[in-house]
């Protein structure tokens, strides 16, 4: 498969809203049966070699360990446990509806107690609706859901590759399904007091300086695939320092700014992933810069710290 394929928003949008609430569902499972890590670091999915996976949990909550994982190759939800009891369905020919129902009927079945509190979409335009009673969205075209996965996966590797330069405190590599991007974080030691009024989410995500970086498909606001870095809190001048390529840009969101570089923009490069390390990069040094980092200190070419490597 070619690098950063084409793939805009209206060419899988209704394949997209399907999945991004069936992801919702596997993602609370998820939030609701592993042990709470620093900034939610415990809720997102990680890729795998066929799909994305909850990684294992349980156990503690007194259900058996157990994982749920999507595959976008074979398109099945797969549920099993440490035993090796193993339960599937197909992703496509379901609704949010029957996605859910059939999701706690094959927990049930591994001895999974695989309820959630507020079942729900978060942040979405229906998010009053349960899902137990959504039979609006229910297209799942395996093509689609294949390139979506593919896609994932080649920026996965692009932010492994990116945070290996970074020596501090970093988030792992992972996609989150309320909004449905794929991040990274680089955080610097100065907590931050956020305000109790903004919620749990916001303090606990916020609570210290960050810069992060990553990739979305796109949706209602901002309608094609870009990658991104915003850095919180947004340091005075941030706007005022350059970007690269040329093509990135500052955009106004919510009270603050993004860096924004378009995939197609990044897809016309003569070399797309030097591109977009360079858009990242040029990012951190924004970002990380205005804010006062010892940037210098933190730096980490290569991932290699061992001095006599790096040459130092």
């Amino acid at each position: 498969m070619e690098l950063f394929p084409a793939f805009p928003l209206e060419s899988w949008y209704d394949t997209k809203q399907t999945l991004h609430r069936f992801e919702q569902i596997v993602g609370k499972v998820r939030l609701h049966h592993s042990p709470r890590r620093n900034h939610w670091w415990h809720v997102p999915f990680h890729l795998t070699g066929s799909g994305i996976t909850s990684r294992p949990m349980g156990l503690r909550d007194g259900n058996p360990i157990f994982t749920v994982d999507f595959d976008f190759v074979r398109h099945q939800l797969v549920a099993s446990t440490l035993d090796g009891a193993t339960m599937s369905f197909p992703l496509q020919g379901n609704s949010v509806a029957s996605f859910y129902l059939r999701l706690q009927s094959a927990l049930d079945a591994l001895g999974v107690d695989g309820g959630i509190p507020s079942a729900s979409p978060f942040d979405l335009p229906d998010a009053d609706r349960p899902f137990a009673q959504d039979h609006e969205h229910a297209t799942y075209v395996p093509e689609q859901a294949n390139r979506y996965w593919r896609v994932l996966s080649q920026v996965n590797m692009l932010l492994e590759e990116f945070a290996a330069g970074f020596s501090g405190k970093t988030s792992p590599v992972h996609h989150f399904w309320h909004t449905f991007d794929i991040a990274v974080t680089r955080f610097s030691s100065r907590p931050v007091r956020q305000p109790e009024e903004v919620g749990q989410m916001v303090r606990e995500a916020y609570s210290r300086e960050v810069v992060s970086f990553g990739f979305w498909f796109g949706d209602d606001t901002v309608p094609e695939p870009c990658f991104y870095s915003y850095t919180t809190p947004e340091p005075e001048g941030l706007t005022e320092r350059p970007l690269r390529p040329d093509q990135a840009e500052w955009v106004a969101s919510g009270g603050g700014h993004l860096a924004l570089l378009r995939y197609a923009d990044a897809r016309e490069a003569d070399d797309p992933w030097t591109t977009v390390l360079e858009f990242l990069e040029s990012a951190y040094q924004a970002g990380a810069g205005a804010a006062g980092w010892d940037v210098e200190a933190l730096a980490c070419p290569g991932g290699i710290t061992d001095p006599y490597l790096a040459g130092h």
